[in-house]
């Protein structure tokens, strides 16, 4: 496996992951309205800024690339593993080394989790200290919880 930094060269793939993930997992969750959404939210624009920040890892296995994740100081965003390669433990593989990256400047983690997500952080140790939620603009109610972890003891 190969765990590095997203390069200007793997904007492509990346956003295809992204939106490949979305469009095949999130429609046994949300309406089409908030898959619509969630595919617009993490667009071309959004995407290719995070990765020119350098906020943006590839995980890549034989060369394929299999998953990314993102990381604002201590917030963990966009962390999406293909369908075909999820529960072989990419994802967590991506969060180990996502967290790693946060406790070390910081002594908590935080990120949103959509509904197909929340399951597997509350596994990891992140509890829900919010519940959110958005009216798009197709009038589809987006749910979310932001959750956080402790990494270290005081």
């Amino acid at each position: 496996m190969e765990y590095r930094k997203a390069s200007r060269r793997d904007f492509s793939a990346v956003l295809a992951l992204i939106q490949d993930t979305i469009r095949t997992v999130f429609p046994r969750y949300y309406p089409q309205g908030c898959v619509d959404y969630f595919l617009s939210w993490h667009g071309p624009e959004r995407v290719s800024a995070a990765i020119t920040a350098g906020q943006v890892n590839v995980l890549l296995d034989g060369g394929a690339l299999v998953g990314t994740g993102s990381r604002k100081k201590n917030h963990i965003e966009r962390v999406f593993v293909l369908p075909e390669y999820q529960g072989r433990g990419y994802g967590r593989y991506i969060l180990d080394r996502l967290e790693e990256a946060v406790a070390v400047d910081h002594d908590v983690v935080q990120l949103d989790a959509s509904l197909p997500a929340v399951r597997l952080y509350e596994r990891r140790g992140y509890y829900t200290v919010e519940h959110q939620s958005e009216e798009t603009e197709s009038g589809c109610v987006l749910v979310w919880d932001v959750m956080e972890k402790r990494l270290r003891e005081d």
